[in-house]
């Protein structure tokens, strides 16, 4: 990508975060996202088809850099409890973010995205668990309740509520 697109890219993104800050994604308008980034609806077009593709690929971005954060060997020690401690520091790494990109009726939509990129990523590993009903739904309700048990901790000791986490993780794989 050339320095030009790239700060294009940068310009839009940063509009959007500073409008979705204040707004619901339903709410932002083509219009004030180009006057905010001071670029024409034709240079936006020229990168998104709309809002929601911008925002999906943001949210995409953000997904990355979580599952991203999860060291390799995590997955190698077959610790579920190392996967999901991972997990939530990737969470905490990524909360201004999170909390913009998946504000409102997004909510919902990054424990699921983050689910299907793990899953994706174990299951390459270990093709041999893709097909077994008990290691989908342990890993779902791992790393959804990671997600949930996180954001409902807000203002707790941060590492207390990750190990806590951990420690369930931990547990139900056991069973």
């Amino acid at each position: 990508m050339d320095l030009r697109t790239e700060k294009t890219e940068n310009a839009i993104k940063n509009a959007f975060i500073q409008l979705r800050a204040k707004k619901a994604l339903e709410k932002v308008t083509i219009k004030e996202l180009c006057e905010e980034a001071r670029i024409h609806k034709s240079t936006f077009y020229s990168h998104y088809q709309d809002i929601y593709d911008l925002s999906r690929a943001m949210e995409t971005e953000v997904v990355k850099k979580i599952t991203g954060s999860i060291p390799e060997y995590s997955f190698n020690t077959g610790s579920l409890a190392q996967v999901t401690r991972e997990l939530t520091y990737g969470f905490m790494s990524q909360s201004s973010l999170i909390n913009i990109l998946f504000s409102g009726n997004e909510r919902s939509h990054l424990a699921y995205r983050i689910e299907e990129s793990l899953k994706e990523i174990i299951f390459e590993k270990y093709p041999e668990y893709k097909d077994d009903l008990r290691w989908n739904v342990v890993l779902s309700y791992c790393i959804q309740g990671a997600y949930w048990a996180f954001q409902g901790s807000r203002g707790q000791d941060v590492n207390e509520v990750i190990g806590i986490i951990s420690e369930i993780a931990e547990r139900v794989c056991r069973l």
